[in-house]
């Protein structure tokens, strides 16, 4: 029998998660570092992924993978961890007041991926799982970040981010792409980190679709005028969650197939290396995956794997008008209603 408790702010009765709702969230994630680790393998054909266990002191653990110098990826990483303990990290009660004084459990898959090829797009994923006391929620992820980006590409993904995301409910894909834009923004720039994919949180079948800290951007405005949707179960939400993690492989692998032999030189990797730059500039001051792991005394290798292996920066740099490094300023860093363009470059 499912247990329940009344919620203050909206009178609805909220479902607690089932008893086995660890067990069963830890064996999809594993199960998705898995699959994705070897479908990455086949994808570069050099390349092997090093695992690395750790322990956690506080409680808990995971598993670190790490590909360096491969056909393809200059270095990737695809972890999974699950940690336990008494003590909320500040991030989470700030969001989540009412989690106070429970003990926590999260758990989830990362992944980011650095290919050599300037004309591959950089790719991050996560998914996750939080409970504390009667508090649960899912929330995560992925976004594409092209150096040198193709319109065609960069339909595809959001085309196969959307037919999972259609799959559970038809508002999911147009919030969770906007709510992306938002979230992969590097304020101090003034540019989106590259062409988005979806991103939400606090996913606990109630309320409003959005969660996030802007109420007057594009996301929140989407979600007030489609209001409250009816309540969906944990089994809905966690169903949605396995989708999004199985779209991952079906939404990259045919933009690296069809790249992966495209010539490039100097020019192209220097620029990649400068733009690699936002990510490291994104992932230290924004990414709330960082601070969580920060925060709650994660394994620092694990929690910094995202980092690119190379990198530079330069003062004041300008592209070239009429360049493609221009059109990627122009165009690409924009948030745009990808799906409703033409395909043609």
């Amino acid at each position: 029998m499912v247990k329940s408790f009344p919620d203050k702010k909206n009178s609805p009765t909220r479902s607690l998660p089932p008893a086995d709702s660890r067990e069963r969230v830890s064996e999809f994630l594993r199960t998705l570092q898995d699959h994705i680790c070897q479908g990455l393998e086949a994808l570069d054909g050099e390349g092997t992924f090093q695992e690395d266990s750790w322990v956690r002191d506080e409680g808990g653990g995971g598993r670190s993978r790490v590909m360096k110098g491969g056909g393809v990826f200059e270095q990737g990483g695809v972890n999974f961890s699950e940690i336990w303990g008494k003590d909320l990290p500040p991030s989470i009660l700030v969001q989540r007041p009412e989690a106070a004084g429970h003990g926590f459990y999260a758990t989830g898959t990362s992944m980011v991926l650095h290919p050599r090829n300037p004309y591959i797009p950089t790719v991050h994923l996560n998914y996750r799982y939080f409970e504390a006391g009667p508090v649960w929620w899912f929330g995560g992820g992925i976004d594409l970040t092209p150096y040198y980006p193709f319109l065609e590409d960069v339909v595809h993904f959001h085309q196969t981010l959307k037919a999972a995301c259609d799959r559970h409910h038809p508002e999911y894909y147009p919030n969770f792409k906007q709510w992306c834009d938002e979230y992969f923004y590097l304020k101090h720039r003034k540019e989106t980190r590259g062409v988005g994919g979806i991103f939400f949180d606090y996913q606990d079948g109630f309320g409003k679709l959005y969660r996030g800290p802007d109420p007057d951007g594009p996301a929140a405005t989407h979600s007030n005028t489609v209001g409250e949707l009816e309540a969906r179960s944990w089994e809905e939400i966690f169903a949605f969650i396995q989708d999004c993690g199985n779209a991952f492989l079906p939404a990259y692998v045919p933009i690296a197939e069809r790249r992966r032999h495209t010539e490039w030189g100097d020019r192209e990797r220097q620029f990649q290396l400068y733009r690699r730059g936002r990510y490291v500039e994104f992932n230290l001051v924004y990414d709330r995956g960082t601070i969580f792991g920060l925060q709650t005394n994660g394994r620092i290798e694990s929690i910094l794997m995202s980092l690119p292996p190379m990198v530079r920066w330069e003062y004041n740099y300008q592209p070239e008008a009429g360049s493609r490094e221009a059109q990627l300023y122009e165009t690409f860093l924009k948030p745009q209603d990808w799906l409703n363009w033409k395909t043609e470059d």
